[in-house]
């Protein structure tokens, strides 16, 4: 495929729909986290199934992405991304339904984590209409639709102070209007390679390159640590520093938005240096203000400057490898790589809030998860300075 060697007026305006449909799906994926505190009160969880609850769009989001990523190669954005932004409004409408019974609640959490899989179908879409020199820039616009979260612990609670159904109605509307929106006007390039061979055959060319998994990793940490942060940073502000679930949506919100704009600016160093560097730079940022939160400081000033720089490092972070992944991967297997760096990437912020949840309930301290954060970011720093600063010196 030959690729322009500057991005046309066409590869802007499907970067411009994909990025504002991610983060509405996004938005979805994330109703449950802004409102956990309402559905413990009103259901009597614990802190464990309250985590849980939490947790559970985040794992289902995660590894719908493999699906969706080979998938996306196979049959193109045009067709996967208003199909599944038109299937999580589903849940979205379910939630009013079953808010009352936990069993339930969790059946469309599950559901719910669908629009979490948006991200695997649109890196494939920007990567193919962008020239190599532009790619971690774009990759790093389309990654700022990860605001979704932060629009969720924002808005939701306020919506929902005006009417307990309101975020619902409010999110399944402004995503019906982008399954129309994307159905219209999206456009895979007419150019691009279409693979012929099986889902589980194309999923296992993508599992046997090396790189995957070293992407994996550090997405797992760096994406895997926003996802955590975004989901249970209203729990944590709640529960360590007694806010009000109104104000600790707010703040968790400024954490999220900080990293999502740190995220373009990841990618765009990545194009002018190495991917590789600045991800290192970055989880160093991320290993040392882990530390500093972990003795518990005052929220302010101390606490709010070491979640705004971890924000920072993990946003910063998150970008640069998507600019390397873009420098690494054959065009046709893109959204098959895509799909398992995010899966793991989602994974990654999976686990933290169920350990969090736990070792609070024990401990009576976010210490320990924390510190564990620190210790894989150290490792992730070393590794993608060390190892991965030789791969994919010039652009693929």
């Amino acid at each position: 495929m030959t690729t322009p060697q500057r991005a046309s007026a066409l590869a802007y305006s499907n970067l411009a729909i994909v990025t504002v449909g991610f983060a509405l799906t996004f938005w979805a994926w994330n109703l449950i986290a802004p409102l956990a505190g309402t559905f413990r009160e009103d259901l009597g969880l614990n802190d464990f199934q309250q985590s849980v609850l939490v947790a559970v769009p985040v794992l289902v989001g995660s590894l719908g992405r493999i699906a969706a990523g080979a998938l996306t190669d196979r049959y193109g954005a045009r067709l996967m991304f208003p199909l599944v932004a038109a299937l999580t409004i589903v849940p979205v409408l379910l939630v009013m339904v079953v808010r009352d019974n936990f069993a339930a609640l969790l059946v469309v959490a599950f559901l719910l984590g669908v629009g979490g899989t948006t991200f695997a179908i649109g890196v494939p879409l920007v990567n193919s209409w962008f020239p190599p020199a532009q790619r971690g820039l774009a990759l790093g616009i389309f990654g700022m639709g990860t605001g979704g979260v932060a629009l969720s612990g924002f808005f939701t609670p306020r919506i929902h102070q005006r009417g307990e159904n309101l975020p619902f109605i409010a999110v399944a509307v402004a995503l019906a209007i982008m399954v129309v929106v994307s159905a219209l006007l999206l456009r895979d390039r007419p150019d691009r390679a279409v693979p012929t061979t099986s889902l589980g055959h194309r999923l296992g060319q993508a599992g046997r390159l090396r790189v995957t998994w070293e992407l994996s990793a550090l997405y797992a940490i760096a994406f895997g640590g926003f996802v955590a942060f975004g989901v249970y940073l209203p729990t944590d502000l709640t529960t360590l520093y007694h806010l009000t679930p109104t104000d600790a949506g707010t703040k968790a919100a400024g954490f999220a938005l900080l990293a999502v704009l740190c995220r373009p600016l990841g990618g765009w160093l990545g194009d002018r240096t190495h991917p590789a560097v600045v991800t290192a730079w970055a989880l160093a940022v991320v290993a040392v203000f882990a530390i500093v939160e972990a003795f518990d400081p005052p929220l302010f000033w101390t606490g709010t400057i070491a979640f705004l720089a971890m924000a920072a490092g993990l946003g910063t972070a998150s970008g640069a490898v998507f600019a390397l992944l873009s420098r690494v991967t054959p065009q046709a297997q893109v959204g098959s790589v895509t799909g398992i760096v995010g899966a793991m990437g989602g994974l990654g912020g999976f686990l933290p809030p169920l350990i969090m949840g736990a070792v609070y309930s024990t401990k009576g301290s976010y210490a320990i998860g924390l510190m564990l954060l620190s210790d894989l970011a150290f490792a992730g720093c070393v590794y993608a300075y060390v190892r991965m600063r030789t791969a994919g010196r010039s652009p693929a």
